[in-house]
């Protein structure tokens, strides 16, 4: 059920997206993006970051991504999760496994703390994140402007290991998806696909 997004899954991937960038205050984009951007947007992440899908009878129903939180070199060990699912897909558990999953590839591959910015409205989300071990580190108050209201942002935190002085940097995505087998082993050892 888990596995690897491809550039095939960008139209039902923004399927999902867009009633978030629509409706919600949960992106704080204001429009969805179109298909060419997003593409260029999947490859520019997909270099570094693991992004998966949860699939079931060929409909993709969530996917879950990481992208850096900071450019500098000195935050290469960080990471950004997220995660979007369609409505009739919340509160199966499928958000649950999909982080897990992206997690551990990406401790496997190196990376050691997790920020997540979540829009301060959005209790599901801040208790979704609390119950998996990321802690609030700073909020910031009315930060954003959408759907005529100012928004306050929760930043939050979780270590995957402790942080030591790293040796090499975080091994890339693009390079581990080079052997599917390998990726497909990962997931099957999760007991998660």
């Amino acid at each position: 059920m888990i596995r690897p997004a491809t550039e095939k899954d960008i139209p039902e991937i923004l399927e999902i997206y867009a009633p978030y960038v629509e409706n919600t205050t949960v992106s704080f984009e204001y429009d969805v993006p179109c298909r060419r951007s997003f593409t260029q947007r999947f490859y520019d992440i997909t270099a570094r970051f693991p992004w998966l899908v949860w699939e079931e009878n060929g409909k993709i129903l969530g996917y879950a991504y990481a992208s850096p939180p900071y450019s500098r070199a000195a935050y290469a060990w960080c990471a950004e999760p997220s995660i979007y699912l369609r409505r009739e897909a919340r509160g199966q558990g499928i958000g649950k496994k999909l982080y897990t999953a992206l997690e551990k590839l990406l401790e496997l591959q190196g990376y050691q703390v997790l920020y997540t910015l979540v829009t301060s409205e959005n209790k599901a989300s801040l208790a979704f994140h609390e119950s998996r071990g990321y802690h609030i580190r700073v909020r910031f108050p009315d930060c954003a402007y959408k759907f005529g209201k100012s928004l306050g942002v929760t930043w939050m935190e979780k270590r995957l290991k402790a942080v030591e002085y790293p040796i090499d940097f975080p091994t890339p995505w693009s390079e581990i998806v080079k052997n599917e087998q390998n990726i497909l082993d990962i997931l099957d050892s999760l007991s998660l696909s």
